[in-house]
């Protein structure tokens, strides 16, 4: 499986290694181990701008999905019936990420999108998840969470808009992807080794002494306000 991880900021890097690997579970967990997943850890400045270019919200947002599979979906819809489905791969706007291999270019989807998710074929490009390492590590003091895990949390979300599960929808849609988010997240955690909460301190002793990419949209959910 190909996960392209960058950081576009210093204080991203303590998580990139262990976020990496979660994104590897989670592909294999979901089925989509042999497709290409794009994931960058930016600062609330860099995904502010991508929520105000794309989504009109002048703010900093926890996480951003920008799906390659739901366009090909809807660019195949608008084929004449009896047109070749590869006519509707979408190549991929990011000149700064390695491109996906041929083979990901035809045949972008297996199947139609059912159930309100997309099956991407092998070899497919997922599309990116681009997560605030600053309003993770925010939301994660509120939660009483480790970093590492809200992270976890935020990349199962935004993994799971890559492949159509839409919480805005409906409500049975909403209930359905944020039962499927919990599944995912609870099978990291333990494939991580558990070690969700953070550990209390212990009470010291008296003396002790950004060109931003350019995809074509974006999904969005600030988890925290679930």
């Amino acid at each position: 499986m190909a996960v392209a991880l960058r950081c576009e900021t210093g204080r991203a890097r303590p998580y990139a290694a262990r976020l990496r690997a979660d994104a590897r579970r989670l592909m294999a967990l979901v089925g989509v181990a042999a497709c290409e997943l794009s994931i960058v850890i930016a600062d609330d400045v860099f995904v502010g701008a991508l929520n105000r270019e794309f989504r009109g919200k002048d703010r900093p947002t926890d996480v951003l999905s920008f799906s390659q599979l739901e366009e090909a979906d809807q660019r195949r819809a608008a084929l004449p019936r009896g047109a070749d489905p590869g006519l509707a791969a979408v190549r991929r706007r990011r000149e700064d990420l390695p491109a996906p291999p041929p083979e990901a270019l035809v045949g972008l989807l297996a199947q139609p999108a059912q159930a309100g998710t997309l099956v991407p074929a092998a070899g497919s490009a997922l599309g990116d998840v681009v997560i605030s390492v600053d309003t993770a590590r925010r939301q994660a003091r509120r939660l009483g969470v480790a970093p590492a895990a809200r992270m976890r949390t935020l990349l199962v979300h935004g993994l799971l808009h890559l492949l159509g599960y839409d919480h805005e929808r409906s409500p049975a849609e909403a209930r359905r992807m944020f039962a499927r988010e919990r599944e995912l997240a609870a099978a990291l955690r333990r494939a991580a080794g558990g070690g969700s909460r953070r550990q209390p301190r212990k009470r010291a002793r008296k003396g002790t002494g950004a060109a931003a990419p350019v995809p074509s949209r974006a999904k969005r959910r600030e988890d925290s306000d679930r």
